[in-house]
Order: structure tokens, then C-alpha cells, then sequence
């Protein structure tokens, strides 16, 4: 699963939030519960994503649904899968039953009776069927690149067969969300077109949208009990400044949003009801680089850079010391989580800032240092620009930290706090120097170099609908690896080819690891309890994540019992 951070663009004040926080939800009940004597019915969920334009589009990472998470609570998945414990069995959602042939080409479900869509039409297992029919002939709905080979249904019954094993994708496959037939048959882009009234599974349906706004309404019925929020409101907020005063001062309940010095700004606003849960996950973040653009396609290069880049200064300053923990294994996979994968010749080789060797290594492969300003073996002086969205502003920290890192070895690095539209679009169609930005997490290290390297997912410049290799890294070996590992028939053979793809990234680079990834989120206690935490890690605490549902279907109106 990816690991979703937040993103930001421009939008006024918190009024308008903390207004919408305090109001009746129109059946006399105080939406928050709070010296009332009324339980809480309105759950208050935030992100820093700025203005929204209304598109429920589920398979668009950039939609207002995906941006603020609420996708979630309209489309269900087969088999909800725990993100931080992803190597336990998934819970049956709407598939009651899955089996796996020995090999993992070969998947059937038995899916779920009595549940309707938000329409109120049966949802059948032909609607499955079209599910993953629809990705197998849409490119740009198939962000995994799954080798989907036959697509069967009888009665209640989905069976697929794959070109390849699936081993390394089983949860990328069950945890696909349904869509209905009858809607998505008449939808001519599905990979692009706007989404304006989403027919679903889940417990709600769309109320409002506003471009700050986006309100859910709880069905009249549902195929599980219903939940006891009766009405959720995502507020897109300004940015993660404007977030963090709404979590805060009450106006918001539930976001993932980078907090500096979050205990004073947050948890110590109310000691008693302010909590943070960040599980780690096996994912990481870091420098992408485009490998198309000279001189940066050349690993010599890209491993200079690697060597100056003080990653306790990220952790400590851009990260605030808490958000994302340094990564300090030379392969990029973070410890102690992936100790035990790391290989042989690598398990004691750990980041350290080394200018002095950088400027050997770059000397040695032909461009030389003139005064403070490094020249490639054309004679031209090396510039780089870094992009992130303005709002972030960790990621923006992290990258004024790079900057002068860089300009230790002679190169003048730049910092575009860019517009989130354009920066998405840029990244996808990798029209950029360098960004920092995360990798798919997963129970394995596959699923970062997967994200990094692999070439079947590699489109060239100026081509979008990408899900990974931003930075257009292309391996034939890397590919080769990934491919060994994830057909592999016994763990020797997936060792092997697991620490080939550790080599190619110590020696080349395609990515600059910088810090270990988590699923987290900051939550209220005030109005409503059941949530996630260390003791109870039913699922992972972001809200943005498939198993937000999961959280909410577990809410209960503080002091009920």
C-alpha cells in the first residue's frame, strides 16, 4: 500500500471549519458532543490539501476523494487487509471466502449476499467480474501492472488466473475496491473522467461538496451494522500551519499532517484527548532524482550526492525528531524493521556525510571542482532543481537541508515550493530534476524497489498515469530481479534476487533514501473512542488509508457504552 502524505495549496481561515464544527446536524444533536449532554454524530476529518474540485473518482490519486479520503467510505474492498500487520490474514469484506492455487496465478472468491449499493440494486458477482475486467483492458486503471490473464464469474463465484505468480501482489489484489457495472459501463474514461455522484457499497454517500468541504451522509442501510457517525466532514485546509490549529482548537478530529514540536502544539493542548499513532511500515522516503536528465543519469553522480546528505538533520529538523525516522542502511531498507532482509556484504554499511570522498568520486569519474562550483565532463556547471508542493512543509524543510548539503561538492540546487496541481502532473509525466516523495510499502523490501525500479511500470517523459518509477529509472537487471523475486518457487531463490536489487541500489542510486515511512494519523478522543493505538493496532491511523472504514465502523460517541 502506499503510504499517502499530505499535500497543500492555498485556502482561507479556519472559521468557516470551526463554524462547521459547532453547528447541529440538523436533527437537534450537537455535532461534537462536547458539555451538550448530547451524543456526537459528526466526525470532523482533516487534511492540508487546499481547495478541492469535486471529482469522486476512486481510481484518481489526485480526485477529492483520494485527496481527503473519503473514497473509502463509498467503495469497499474484497478483503480488507490490516496495513501495518500485512502479513496476517485479511478479514473477509465483501468476498466471504478466497483461495490461492500453490503457484498464485490462480485467485477465486465467493462473494457476499445481501449487499446493496447505495442505489439500492443488489451488488452481485458480476459486478466483481466487470471490476476486474475493467482493469485488465485500462491501462490507466491498472496502477500495479497485475498480469490479469482470464476474468470468470459463475453465480457467486470470481475466479482469475495471471500470467505470472502473484505472490508478491496477493494483497494488491484482494484489497481491490468494487465498482458497479451498471455505473462505470457508461463512464467512457475511467482513468480520467470526472466522477460526480459515486455509487457504492460503504455506509455513506455524498451530501455537500464545496471546494473546502466535502459532507458524507449515512445510508439508510448497510450490509454491516451501521456506524455510529452519522455524518462525516472532510475540510480541506489551507495547509499543514492551518491543519494543526484546527486539531488543536477542536475544529478538526482526525488528520495525518506533519505537526513541528507536536507535543506543546498538539498533544498538550488536552493531554487527555489529543493522541498520535504512527505505526512504521516497510516503505521509505527520499530524494527521487530523474535519471533522464543529464548529468543526473549518471550513477557516479547520483552517488556523490548520496554521500552529503545529513540525514540526522532531516529527521531532527525537518521531520521535528518524531515523523519520519532516518533511514541508515546504505540499501534504503529501514531498520529494525528490515534487518533481517538486508544481505551479507551490506548488513554494517550505514549512511555517513562524507564530503571529502564525495569530491574524490566525482573527480574520478571526470568532473571537476572549480572554486564552489562543480562542472560535468561537458565543462558545464551543475544545477539542480528540488519540487514540492508549498505546503509541505517538512518535505520543504527536508529540501532547503539538501540544498546546502549539495553545495558542499559544488552543486547549486534550487527549492520550487510548487503549486500541487502542477507539481502532481510534473512528477507524473516526469517533467522534474528532483523531489522528495515516498515509495509503496509492503511486508517485504520488494515492494520499495518495485516502486523505485521496476521497468514494467516505466513509461517515458511526458507520459502520465505512472504508478511509480518517477524518476524513470530503467534496469533491465533491476527488472530481471524484481521478476525473479516475485515468480520465485522457495525463499532461497527470492534471497538471491532480493539482494542483487539491494546491490543496484547501493551502486546506483535511482533514489536517495533519506527516512522510514509510517501510516499515522493525529486523533481526538473528546467525541468519539475505538481508535487505533499501540495496544489495539487494528489498523493503521490515517484517514487517507483504505482502513479509515475500518476506524469508523469502530467509533463510538465518547461515554456510551
Amino acid at each position: 500500500m502506499r503510504a499517502r502524505r499530505s499535500v497543500a495549496l492555498a485556502l482561507t481561515g479556519l472559521l468557516a471549519a470551526a463554524t462547521l464544527a459547532a453547528c447541529s446536524n440538523g436533527d437537534g444533536k450537537s455535532t461534537t458532543g462536547s458539555g451538550s449532554g448530547t451524543a456526537a454524530t459528526v466526525l470532523n476529518v482533516g487534511m492540508p490539501n487546499g481547495p478541492q474540485t469535486e471529482n469522486h473518482n476512486p481510481f484518481l490519486g489526485s480526485s477529492s476523494g483520494a485527496s481527503l479520503g473519503y473514497r473509502w467510505m463509498i467503495f469497499e474492498p474484497l478483503v480488507m487487509i490490516n496495513g501495518i500487520k500485512p502479513t496476517e490474514p485479511g478479514k473477509p469484506w465483501l468476498a466471504t471466502e478466497w483461495k490461492w492455487d500453490a503457484n498464485f496465478t490462480k485467485l477465486s472468491f465467493t462473494i457476499r449476499d445481501g449487499v446493496k449499493w447505495s442505489d439500492g440494486t443488489p451488488m452481485t458477482a458480476e459486478d466483481v467480474a466487470y471490476t476486474f475486467q475493467l482493469r485488465q483492458k485500462n491501462e490507466g486503471l491498472n496502477s500495479d501492472a497485475i498480469p490479469y490473464k482470464t476474468v470468470t464469474q459463475t453465480g457467486n463465484k470470481v475466479d482469475l488466473t495471471f500470467a505470472r505468480s502473484q505472490f508478491v501482489n496477493q494483497n494488491k489484489i484482494l484489497t481491490v475496491f468494487v465498482i458497479q457495472k451498471a455505473q462505470w459501463s457508461t463512464i467512457k474514461d475511467p482513468s480520467q473522467d470526472t466522477l460526480k455522484n459515486p455509487v457504492g457499497t460503504g455506509p455513506y454517500k455524498i451530501k455537500s461538496f464545496t471546494p473546502q468541504t466535502t459532507t458524507l451522509e449515512l445510508r439508510d442501510s448497510y450490509w454491516q451494522d451501521l456506524p455510529k457517525v452519522k455524518e462525516l466532514r472532510y475540510t480541506s485546509y489551507n495547509d499543514n500551519n492551518a491543519q494543526t490549529t484546527a486539531l488543536a482548537n477542536g475544529a478538526s478530529e482526525w488528520s495525518f499532517v506533519f505537526v513541528p514540536n507536536v507535543k506543546a502544539v498538539f498533544q498538550d493542548k488536552d493531554p487527555k484527548n489529543h493522541k498520535l499513532f504512527f505505526p512504521a511500515n516497510l516503505g521509505i522516503h527520499g530524494l527521487w532524482i530523474n535519471t533522464t536528465k543529464k548529468p543526473f543519469d549518471d550513477p557516479a553522480l547520483r552517488r556523490a550526492m548520496d554521500k552529503v546528505i545529513n540525514r540526522d538533520d532531516i529527521f531532527q529538523q525537518g521531520e521535528a525528531g518524531y515523523f519520519y525516522p532516518k533511514v541508515e542502511s546504505v540499501t534504503g531498507i529501514p531498520t529494525p524493521a528490515g534487518e533481517s532482509f538486508i544481505a551479507p556484504e551490506f548488513k554494517d554499511k550505514k549512511h555517513v556525510v562524507d564530503v571529502e570522498g564525495a569530491k574524490s568520486d566525482l573527480a574520478a569519474a571526470g568532473y571537476k571542482l572549480e572554486g564552489d562550483v562543480l562542472k560535468d565532463k561537458t565543462g558545464k556547471p551543475v544545477t539542480i532543481t528540488l519540487t514540492d508542493p508549498a505546503g509541505w512543509s517538512d518535505y520543504v524543510t527536508d529540501l532547503e537541508i539538501i540544498k546546502d548539503n549539495l553545495s558542499t561538492i559544488g552543486i547549486k540546487a534550487t527549492v520550487d515550493k510548487a503549486n500541487q496541481d502542477a507539481w502532481f502532473k510534473n512528477i507524473d509525466e516526469g517533467n522534474f530534476d528532483a523531489a522528495m516523495h515516498w515509495t509503496n510499502g509492503g511486508a517485504t523490501p520488494y515492494d520499495i524497489y518495485q516502486n523505485i525500479m521496476d521497468g514494467k511500470i516505466l513509461k517515458p517523459v511526458g507520459k502520465g498515469g505512472v504508478s511509480g518509477n518517477y524518476g524513470r529509472f530503467n534496469s533491465p537487471e533491476a527488472t530481471k530481479a524484481l521478476e525473479e523475486y516475485a515468480n520465485a518457487a522457495d525463499d532461497a531463490t527470492r534471497t538471491t534476487a532480493l539482494n542483487t536489487l539491494q546491490k543496484i541500489m547501493v551502486e546506483q542510486m535511482p533514489v536517495i533514501p533519506t527516512s522510514a515511512s509510517n501510516i499515522g494519523g493525529l486523533y481526538s478522543t473528546k467525541n468519539w473512542t475505538g481508535w487505533p493505538d499501540d495496544a489495539n493496532s487494528y489498523a493503521p491511523g490515517q484517514p487517507t488509508q483504505q482502513n479509515a472504514l475500518q476506524i469508523v465502523l469502530n467509533l463510538k460517541p465518547a461515554g456510551s457504552q
